[in-house]
Formats: C-alpha cells, structure tokens, sequence
C-alpha cells in the first residue's frame, strides 16, 4: 500500500518523541517540587485561570474526567494547596482556591515550565516559534473537526 504523503509517519513520529522528551525535561525540572505530572497541571491551570473556578472548568481545561480530577484535588487538598468551597448559587458545586502555599508551588512550577521552554526553544527566532504555534494550532483545529465528524 503506497503512501499518498510521505511526511505523516515521520510527523507523527517527530511530535510523539518531541512531546515525550518535553515531558521528561519537564518532570526532572519540577521533581524536586514533590508534585506528580498528574498534580501539578491542575495546580497550575488553576493558577492561570484563576481561583473561583468550579471543578468542571478546571477539568475541562486539564482534559481530565471530573471523578480523576476529585482524587487529584482530594490530594491537593490533603497537602494544604488547594481548597474547596461550596458554590452558593450551585451547592453541588465546589469552587477552588490555591492556598498560599498551593499558589508559591504553582508559581515556582510555572517558572520552571518557563525556563524549560526558554532553554528547549534555544536559538528559534519568534516568527519560527510563532510558525510552530500557528502549525500545532492548525493540526489541533483539525483534529477538532476529524473528532466533530466522527462523534
């Protein structure tokens, strides 16, 4: 079976080992935090979205389902990161708040993240690092439309 277009596999091969490397780089860079990758990334999206959010938007934005992201939170709450408040117009729902100490964590892993990325990207220029956003934006909008299609 002839292939229509010969960059595919090399393209998905490239971004699997790009991302899974990104990643290691990323968990050596925030291990000594004592966070998990499944720990840090609520605490940080909270950080970027803002305290007051309900469960489901911060599951939502994490690509998590709500039940794993209840025993995330339950464990962030446990270390005293994160808390949660009843919603006063939704009492099944539950806002959350970074704790202070849940908010210098999540700052110092942002830090780390962006570090990171200063270091990874290296010499790329801003146009190539905005060609780069531009072409994983498109491929994820497709992705979108492909996952809309087949629902």
């Amino acid at each position: 079976m002839a292939m229509t277009n010969s960059h595919e596999p090399d393209l998905l091969f490239r971004l699997l080992l790009t991302t899974r490397r990104w990643r290691q780089f990323l968990d050596q860079k925030i291990l000594s935090s004592g966070l998990t990758d499944a720990t840090w990334r609520p605490l940080i999206h909270l950080l970027l979205l803002g305290n007051g959010i309900n469960q489901k938007i911060l599951a939502e934005s994490v690509g998590i389902s709500g039940p794993s992201l209840v025993r995330l939170l339950d464990s962030l709450v446990t270390k005293g990161l994160v808390e949660r408040h009843e919603d006063e117009s939704d009492r099944r729902a539950r806002k959350l708040y970074l704790t202070t100490a849940g908010e210098q964590l999540a700052r110092q892993v942002h830090q780390a993240i962006q570090d990171l990325n200063r270091q990874v990207l290296g010499d790329m220029n801003a146009s190539e690092e905005q060609a780069i956003i531009a072409l994983l934006q498109k491929l994820e909008n497709n992705m979108n439309r492909y996952d809309e299609k087949t629902l």
